[in-house]
C-alpha cells in the first residue's frame, strides 16, 4: 500500500484525514466545493496507516451526506484502468466501505454503483460483502452470473470458486446463490462450498510445525530454520517449549538465550521471560548489549510481557537507559507502575514525542500509562499527540488519558469526540462531554436516532439523556 501524506492538522484536509471531529465541524462551515474536495481526496486515496484497523467510512458517509455530495468523482475512481493495474485491496476499500454506509442510509446510488463494481470491478469481492449487508435477495441474485463468470469452466477455475466461496467474510451471496433456481448456477456453488469445506479439513489433517513428542532441540531448530525462511517462528515456538521443556532442560535453554543461534536465542529469551525464570532479566540485558537487531527486538518484546515485582523493580533502573531497553522500561512502568514511578513515565512519553513525533508506536502503552497513573502533568503532551498523531487509534487514547487528568477535556476535546471516527472515542464523548453546549445536546440526540450508530456508543448517550430526550 501507499504511504499516505497527511497534511498539516490545522488545515481542513489534514483534520479529515486524522478523522478529528473538528473535520466534520469546520467541513460543515466551509465553503461546500472545499469541503467535498478534501473529503473526496480523503476517501479516493485513504489516508489511514492502518486501513485494517482505523475506522474512517461511516465517518465520511455522514459528512457526505450532510453536504449532499454526487459520486461522480468515486465513480471516476473505480472505475479508472488503474482499477486494472493495483489489484490491492486498499485502493478502493475505503470508498467501496464508504458506498456500504451511503447505501444503509437509503442512497440508491450507492446501492447501484456497488453493484455495478461487483460485477465488473477488481476488488469485487469487497463490494459483494457491502452488498451482503444491505442488499436485497433480488439484487443478490442478479450478481450470481456475473460474479460466477469470474472463474472459468476448468479445474483451475473451479480451485479458485473454491477458495472465493471458502474465504467470503459474508456467505450470505453464497449461500443465497446455492439456493438458486437457476440450476447451473445453484449446482456450481454448492459444489465449491463443498470444496472449500473438504479443503479446510484437509489442512487440518496436515499440520506442520512441532508435534508431541519433540525435544527441546527440535524445537529450537525449527525456530531457526523458520527464521532462515523469513519467517519468525520464535513465539510460537517458545509456546512449544512450555509443552516439551522440564527443569532438566533449563540449562540448555539457557545457554540458547546466552549464546545460541538467532531464531533460538530469541525463542529461549521469550520462553523464560514468560515463565519469569530468575536468570531472564540478566539475559535480556545481555541479549541487548550483544545480539542481533532480531534478538534485541524478541528480548525487549519479551522483558515488556514480564509482570513480577522484579521485572518492574529493573525497570526502574532501565528506564533512563537511551536505548530500546530503556523505552521498553518505560512502556512497562507505564502499564506495571504505580504512581511513584509517575517521573519515569512522563519523562519517557515527552522524550518518545520529542525524538520520534506524535505517531511514535511507543506513545501507545505510554499514552495509556499516563492516564492509568493520572499524571496531570501529561496533559499538555496528551493535547499535542491528540491535535497531531496521524493515528485515530492513537487520538482515542489520548483522549481517554486526556479524560483522567485534563479538568477541561469534557468542555474541550470531549466535544469534537462526539463526531471522531473511531465509535470508542464517540463513546468516551458522550459519557464525558459537557451538556451545557447546545451542539452537544443535539449531537447526541442524532448519535440515538442513527441507525448505523454502534450500540455502545448509543448506551452512553441514553446515559445522558432521557427518555423525552433532554439532557440529563
Amino acid at each position: 500500500m501507499f504511504d499516505p501524506v497527511i497534511a498539516p492538522s490545522g488545515t481542513l484536509l489534514g483534520l479529515l484525514q486524522r478523522g478529528r471531529g473538528d473535520g466534520t465541524l469546520h467541513a460543515l462551515t466551509a465553503p461546500r466545493a472545499e469541503a467535498l474536495a478534501a473529503l473526496h481526496a480523503c476517501v479516493l486515496r485513504d489516508p489511514r496507516h492502518d486501513w485494517q484497523a482505523e475506522n474512517r467510512s461511516l465517518y465520511y458517509a455522514r459528512l457526505f451526506l450532510d453536504l449532499d455530495g454526487e459520486l461522480d468523482a468515486v465513480e471516476a475512481h473505480l472505475f479508472d484502468a488503474e482499477d486494472v493495474l493495483d489489484t490491492e485491496e486498499s485502493r478502493t476499500g475505503l470508498a467501496l466501505a464508504f458506498l456500504g454506509h451511503l447505501a444503509s442510509y437509503g442512497r440508491r446510488d450507492a446501492l447501484d454503483l456497488l453493484r455495478r463494481y461487483a460485477a465488473r470491478g477488481t476488488n469485487w469481492a469487497w463490494a459483494l460483502d457491502e452488498l451482503a449487508l444491505r442488499d436485497d435477495d433480488a439484487g443478490l441474485r442478479a450478481l450470481a452470473e456475473p460474479v460466477l463468470a469470474r472463474f472459468p469452466a476448468g479445474p483451475q477455475g473451479e480451485a479458485e470458486l473454491a477458495a472465493a466461496v471458502r474465504d467470503a467474510f459474508e456467505p450470505r451471496p453464497w449461500r443465497l446463490w446455492a439456493e438458486d433456481a437457476r440450476e447451473a448456477v445453484a449446482t456450481r456453488v454448492r459444489a465449491a462450498q463443498e470444496a472449500g469445506c473438504f479443503d479446510r479439513w484437509q489442512r487440518q489433517l496436515r499440520p506442520t510445525g512441532p508435534r508431541p513428542g519433540w525435544s527441546v532441540a527440535a524445537v529450537l531448530d525449527w525456530a531457526e530454520q523458520g527464521l532462515e525462511r523469513g519467517a519468525a517462528l520464535h513465539v510460537p515456538a517458545a509456546r512449544c517449549l512450555t509443552a516439551v521443556a522440564g527443569p532438566e532442560d533449563r540449562a540448555e535453554i539457557v545457554e540458547a538465550a546466552r549464546s545460541g543461534t538467532e531464531g533460538a536465542r530469541c525463542t529461549a529469551l521469550r520462553y523464560l521471560a514468560d515463565g519469569d525464570d530468575p536468570g531472564a532479566l540478566d539475559l535480556i540485558e545481555r541479549a541487548v548489549a550483544t545480539g542481533t537487531a532480531g534478538v534485541v527486538e524478541a528480548a525487549v518484546a519479551a522483558f515488556e510481557r514480564m509482570r513480577s515485582p522484579g521485572a518492574v523493580d529493573r525497570a526502574r533502573g532501565w528506564a533512563r537507559r537511551p536505548d530500546a531497553l530503556g523505552a521498553a522500561a518505560g512502556r512497562l512502568l507505564a502499564c506495571r507502575g504505580t504512581a511513584a514511578d509517575s517521573d519515569l513515565v512522563l519523562a519517557a512519553l515527552r522524550e518518545a514525542v520529542r525524538g520520534e513525533g506524535p505517531d511514535a508506536p511507543t506513545l501507545w502503552t505510554l499514552v495509556d500509562g499516563a492516564g492509568r497513573l493520572g499524571i496531570a502533568c501529561a496533559a499538555p503532551v496528551l493535547r499535542h499527540v491528540y491535535r497531531e498523531t496521524a493515528s485515530s487509534q492513537l487520538r482515542g487514547r489520548a483522549a481517554r488519558a486526556l479524560a483522567a487528568t485534563d479538568p477541561s477535556f469534557a468542555a474541550g476535546f470531549a466535544i469534537e469526540c462526539l463526531w471522531d471516527c473511531e465509535e470508542t472515542t464517540r463513546e468516551l464523548a458522550a459519557r464525558h462531554a459537557e451538556t451545557g453546549d447546545n451542539r452537544v445536546v443535539e449531537r447526541l440526540r442524532r448519535l440515538a436516532a442513527d441507525p448505523a450508530e454502534e450500540a455502545e456508543v448509543q448506551t452512553a448517550v441514553r446515559s445522558r439523556i432521557g427518555p423525552d430526550a433532554s439532557a440529563a
